[in-house]
């Protein structure tokens, strides 16, 4: 039997205004009170299967032991510090691992407290790596359709404009070349062109290495990848990925650019860095580019410092995560995961008003024709004991990787089911 509301909730919520919410038509907001493994309680006694890890950063599970351990052990002897003039071991440390954990030559990180502002200074670095070489007017990028890399103002600019989430703002931001992922010769060919044209305006190019995430969970192959990295040296660019989504094995590896063999010259990364306990991001420069900032010039300096940068309670964490990729199987996980998310999904290709089922490591799919009751859809899965958060037209799963099958057949199965009576 459910449990009465607590008074903060049946009060409602007057002053709080929510992500990505129409407010004055919005569903009132789930109560949650607990978190545990993969589970979500909630106030009125419920649990739901978490299906999307909280934006997929849960990558170990809620409250994992180690976890919390390594951030109350930081939190009894110091829990922030400016960077500015100061450091500490937890952040040297975190900076250490990352470089170990990706190839040569990034060598250099960037602390910020969130994706958005960790692309955002991957775009100032690369902008400003040319002007400290004395080379004026490349300011401009090459970003693709089914994009998205944040919210602020200059990442905005450099998401798809036709994906909607920001079409709202189309004048008020940087314009820059938007292209199709060279994801064949055809397209290789008349991205080639497009940076030819405008390679002296050009800084880098920015992209999301396999999966685009919040553009439609759209996939591209590992060519892609590897067109991406001759292109960007033929033109002589700076070539970004974007890992905030798909880093720390959400696609398979440890970093989806692994599966192509590339290095990029910047790289950012957030998300499931933490484990999904603290805000932390990370943008990691090449040798390269952070001698370009080397010099006894003052303004050559790279003036950004995001006030809680290097936290060190979450850079605790962080450190603590790092820690469970390296003694507990997660890659093999998310394979598994991955088999496991196309058993599942798989029979949902036959449901009317079904376009695509697509897997790709720990990321499950389903695309919907259209989904015309978005509010009815999320209803219905809570309904069945399951927090999944569609979007577009769009049903997916980006579960922990240390999800039980239980709890991974309960999501699949109720995916299923849902869809099997819809349309919605």
């Amino acid at each position: 039997m459910s449990k009465a509301l607590p008074g903060w909730y049946d009060a409602g919520f007057p002053h709080i205004w929510l992500p990505y919410t129409q407010m004055k038509t919005v569903t009132a907001p789930l109560a949650a009170v607990r978190t545990h493994g993969t589970r979500i309680v909630l106030a009125d006694g419920r649990e739901l299967v978490d299906g999307i890890a909280s934006w997929w950063t849960a990558c170990h599970g809620y409250n994992h032991p180690h976890i919390r351990r390594a951030v109350e052990r930081q939190l009894e002897v110091m829990p922030h510090i400016m960077l500015g003039g100061l450091v500490h071991e937890q952040a040297l440390n975190l900076a250490q691992r990352l470089c170990t954990l990706l190839p040569d030559p990034l060598e250099r990180v960037f602390f910020s407290d969130s994706g958005s502002v960790a692309v955002e200074v991957a775009l100032k670095m690369a902008t400003q790596y040319w002007l400290n070489k004395g080379i004026k007017g490349r300011t401009r990028f090459v970003a693709f359709k089914g994009a998205y890399h944040g919210d602020t103002f200059a990442t905005m600019a450099v998401c798809d404009p036709e994906e909607g989430m920001h079409s709202l703002f189309a004048g008020a931001l940087t314009p820059h070349y938007i292209a199709d992922l060279p994801r064949d010769d055809a397209s290789e060919a008349a991205l080639d062109a497009l940076l030819s044209r405008h390679a002296d305006e050009l800084a880098g190019i920015v992209a999301e290495p396999l999966v685009q995430g919040a553009g439609g969970m759209l996939f591209h192959d590992e060519r892609t990848l590897m067109r991406l990295r001759r292109l960007a040296d033929k033109h002589n660019l700076l070539l970004i990925l974007d890992e905030i989504f798909t880093g720390f094995g959400r696609t398979g590896p440890m970093f989806a650019f692994e599966a192509a063999s590339v290095t990029p010259d910047i790289i950012t990364l957030g998300k499931g860095l933490t484990g999904g306990t603290l805000p932390l991001a990370a943008t990691v420069a090449s040798r390269a580019v952070f001698e370009a900032f080397w010099s006894d010039d003052p303004i050559h300096a790279l003036m950004h410092g995001p006030t809680y940068m290097g936290n060190a309670l979450a850079c605790a964490a962080a450190n603590a995560s790092l820690d469970l990729f390296e003694s507990e199987p997660r890659l093999l996980q998310a394979a598994e995961i991955g088999k496991k998310l196309a058993v599942g999904l798989g029979p949902c290709l036959a449901l009317p008003g079904v376009r695509d089922v697509r897997v790709r490591g720990a990321i499950g799919v389903v695309e919907l024709q259209q989904i015309g009751d978005m509010n009815a859809l999320k209803a219905a899965l809570i309904d069945e004991g399951v927090w999944i958060r569609p979007f577009r037209n769009i049903v997916y799963l980006t579960p922990a990787l240390t999800i039980g099958d239980d709890d991974l057949q309960t999501l699949t199965g109720a995916i299923h089911a849902v869809l099997s009576r819809g349309p919605f």
